[in-house]
């Protein structure tokens, strides 16, 4: 089926900020109607098609994470369910839609083949003992406004087998009083905003040298020095042996000298390396969906660029999606961190005003993560399709996966 919507992604997150699932769902333009169940089963399939390694015995290319994604009664018998790991797979459905018993009987299949539901806008009072029958899940609409009155509603479900969702979580007081409460929380794009308490007055030591690092390779420095300055962070040169022996970089037999590994990595690719070492030697407490989504960003930009500018291009727009959420990531100004290190033009451009020939495949892979209404418009303007965009989509979030295993 020929796809028009836009796949757009929410973070879901535990007490300690870490991603643990992510809601997937078609953006809806503001004047299109709801989606329909033929919609949905497309995201289904689509999502089986992209996220399940038939090749290598159906792997789930989303290691941990949980999907949850939208469901409707009419789609719950789709074949493309069947496809989708039961265990990392959760359907969101309205609580009122139980009480077709078509609905309850097709839920409760599901539930006997460990697919997990969510449901939503469910009197908790009211459904008691019988809610772990139904669902591994109930999302709650959190107010951080009377937070006493809530954590006796939810007190008897922590001891329960079902897990507390809230929504929304629009502030970081309203986050951490979730996380108090036992609740996990989708958070839309909370975590894009700083949390002011955990800003550092600057690098640490790590990063300093790593910015060194990076400036070296821009300017084509010598493998020699740069093997010099490796040289002096025990913690760095193990990283980079750990990285070139790992079986993702394939590289053949064991290699055990720093000169030589650098020699096998090759510039482009060190420089690659080094921006997401950069972007985890935060000492700022900054939260680890940060980090996430810096490398989902970075990925999501570069595939979107691929076609049209190239492998090389491709490269520099991953190097600005990294950086342009590293201003928050090391607790530093965006000028501060320009001013350390010397970027391209292009690259700089993109940062700064989403412009150039690098800033719309950026915009366009930030709008992905916001359900932006310019997700559509980014796409055209670049003579992407909904397709391209939604495989590249797909792609980053597995890849991101890969590179923090």
């Amino acid at each position: 089926m020929h796809q028009t919507n836009f796949l757009v992604r929410e973070p879901l997150l535990d007490a300690k900020q870490r991603v643990v699932g992510y809601e997937l769902s078609w953006q809806q333009q503001q004047s299109a109607p709801a989606s329909t169940p033929a919609d949905l089963e497309l995201l289904v399939d689509f999502v089986a098609e992209q996220m399940v390694d038939e090749d290598n015995g159906g792997n789930w290319l989303l290691r941990d994470k949980i999907l949850f994604l939208e469901a409707v009664p009419a789609m719950l018998s789709t074949d493309a369910l069947h496809r989708l790991p039961p265990e990392r797979t959760v359907l969101s459905l309205k609580a009122a839609a139980l009480a077709n018993p078509d609905t309850l009987a097709a839920v409760q299949a599901l539930r006997a083949g460990g697919v997990g539901i969510l449901l939503r806008e469910a009197d908790l009072a009211r459904s008691g003992a019988r809610l772990p029958t139904l669902a591994s899940y109930v999302e709650v609409r959190f107010s951080g406004a009377d937070v006493a009155t809530q954590a006796r509603t939810y007190a008897a479900f922590k001891q329960s087998t079902v897990g507390m969702i809230a929504r929304p979580v629009s502030n970081w007081a309203d986050f951490d009083a979730c996380a108090a409460l036992g609740l996990n929380a989708f958070v839309g794009k909370l975590h894009l905003t700083p949390r002011t308490s955990l800003m550092s007055s600057g690098m640490n030591p790590a990063q300093t040298i790593i910015m060194q690092l990076m400036q070296m390779v821009r300017q084509n420095a010598d493998v020699v020095n740069i093997e010099t300055v490796l040289k002096h962070d025990a913690t760095l040169s193990y990283k980079l042996l750990r990285f070139i022996n790992s079986a993702g970089f394939g590289a053949g037999r064991e290699v055990q000298s720093i000169r030589q590994a650098l020699a096998l990595l090759g510039y482009t690719p060190l420089y690659r390396w080094l921006t997401l070492l950069l972007a985890t030697a935060s000492t700022s407490g900054y939260s680890p969906v940060l980090l996430e989504t810096a490398v989902v960003r970075g990925r999501l930009a570069e595939l979107l660029g691929q076609a049209a500018l190239g492998k090389t291009e491709a490269e520099n727009i991953f190097v600005a999606g990294m950086f342009s959420l590293l201003d928050r990531l090391l607790g530093i100004s965006m000028k501060e961190v320009l001013a350390n290190i010397q970027l391209s033009d292009d690259v700089v451009t993109a940062l700064l005003t989403r412009g150039g020939k690098y800033g719309p495949y950026l915009a366009l892979a930030e709008a992905c993560e916001l359900n932006s209404d310019l997700v559509a418009s980014l796409a055209a303007t670049l003579k992407l399709s909904p397709e391209d965009v939604n495989t590249a989509h797909l792609s980053a979030l597995a890849w991101a996966q890969s590179v923090a295993a």
